[in-house]
């Protein structure tokens, strides 16, 4: 399992986000969400990871960065068994 958290930028507002959360809450893996609604250098800081504006955007521990993932990708990505 991960040992660092994850950071997640998004907004309260958007659905992919509202997913994101949910799935990494309930499989259990650490994250670190940072609102990019209200947070003007967080907003810029997600737009230099990503290169775009779409959100989420996630760090993983290793530095791989995640744009508008599937439940399948964020699976992958941080090798977790998904739970129902």
């Amino acid at each position: 399992m991960i040992e660092q958290p994850i950071v997640m930028y998004g907004a309260e507002w958007c659905g992919d986000c509202r997913r994101a959360k949910s799935w990494l809450t309930r499989n259990n893996v650490p994250f670190t969400y940072v609102d990019v609604e209200h947070d003007d250098e967080a907003r810029d800081r997600a737009i230099e990871l990503s290169g775009r504006k779409n959100i989420p955007v996630l760090v993983l521990p290793d530095g791989d960065v995640l744009v508008e993932p599937t439940d399948t990708q964020l699976s992958a990505a941080i090798s977790v068994q998904p739970l129902a």
